[in-house]
């Protein structure tokens, strides 16, 4: 019998479905395991056994634990049968890992911090002036049909749910639009079981928080 395997963290967050997607990719079994980090108190104490930084998400296989999403999906992608999501040719991969920690450090603060969670509060927009800088260079990165590679990588994984709150802003989607082969690439996304079956709550009901 196989070691069962846990996700720990909330629908909601850009991370754990980056995790979610990769799992379902890869033929994972899972059980996610909810956990908040904005419940009033901050998350239980036992989940900071797991991540005693309180972030999300965090994950066991059998008795390993892991926290943090690169290492995450990285033990996912190795320890699991089904495909290889990172390319087999090196210069790919290296582009993949280029366009992940661009994710991190540009699209996640200027475009999920800086544009989506403060049109939900109804403020300005600080990050939309960096948004065409970061779409350009996502798209001179990206490769002919998927953003690394010939196929669906962790790249493409790290990048979609960051892009999909950005594009649930009105203006975000507008500038979107001008990045064709960017646009292309996210409906390309949208049509994968993985990204369906992971859709976050904002996505279903037009509500909701990050």
């Amino acid at each position: 019998m196989s070691e069962p395997v846990l996700l720990f963290g909330a629908d909601y967050s850009v991370y754990v479905r980056i995790c979610r997607i990769v799992l379902a990719e890869k033929g994972v079994d899972y059980t996610l395991h909810p956990v908040d980090i904005f419940a009033d108190g901050g998350p239980p104490g036992s989940y900071l056994e797991l991540n005693p930084f309180g972030r999300i998400p965090s994950f066991r296989h059998g008795t390993f634990e892991l926290y943090e999403t690169d290492a995450i999906t990285a033990y996912v992608n190795e320890a699991f049968d089904g495909p290889d999501l990172m390319p087999s040719d090196i210069r790919a991969r290296a582009r993949a890992r280029q366009i992940m920690r661009l994710a991190d450090t540009e699209v996640y603060k200027h475009l999920v911090w800086g544009v989506y969670v403060p049109w939900k509060d109804k403020g300005v927009l600080p990050g939309l002036g960096r948004a065409g800088l970061i779409l350009g260079e996502l798209q001179r990165l990206a490769g002919e049909n998927w953003l690394a590679g010939g196929q669906v990588s962790l790249a493409d994984a790290h990048v979609y749910p960051m892009l999909t709150y950005f594009s649930m802003v009105p203006e975000g989607a507008a500038k979107l639009a001008q990045f064709p082969r960017l646009a292309l690439w996210m409906e390309q996304m949208r049509e994968l079981n993985s990204v369906v079956f992971s859709r976050f709550s904002e996505e279903k009901s037009g509500a909701g928080s990050l």
